[in-house]
């Protein structure tokens, strides 16, 4: 298995998937541990471990191949909705160091919870930290 990577293993065809969308740069498959029915990753066959260090071209690719995907997803189950998630190191999350996209079909009112706990900001505190952080 190349680098480790499970994602570079199946992008290879050396570990099975159910493919949704293959072209030479993306693969797109279903998720084996879906959040619901149809989530599909999406995903560059070369390796990038991260948002920050894949190239920008790349990710434009990735992001039009994301875009088409969700639509066909919403059109041929159909879904009311869809999330794309992507998330950064494992403090963010992933899993798997590699990029990808999560396609997460969405079905009725609430669909389902994928949930992101929000706190109350502090005004004086967010004035600091966008000081802090502007680009």
């Amino acid at each position: 298995m190349k680098n480790d990577c499970i994602f570079c293993a199946i992008a290879a065809g050396e570990i099975p998937s159910f493919k949704v969308c293959e072209d030479d740069l993306v693969l797109a498959y279903l998720d084996i541990n879906p959040f619901s029915e149809g989530h599909t990753l999406v995903i560059p066959k070369n390796h990038y471990t991260g948002l920050l260090d894949t190239p920008a071209d790349v990710l434009k690719e990735i992001i039009l191949r994301v875009q088409k995907v969700a639509a066909h997803l919403k059109a041929a189950l159909p879904c009311d909705g869809f999330n794309v998630l992507q998330n950064n190191g494992a403090a963010a999350g992933q899993t798997v160091p590699h990029v990808h996209f999560h396609i997460v079909p969405r079905y009725g009112a609430g669909g389902g919870e994928i949930a992101f706990a929000n706190h109350e900001g502090k005004m004086d505190a967010l004035a600091a930290l966008a000081e802090r952080i502007r680009m």
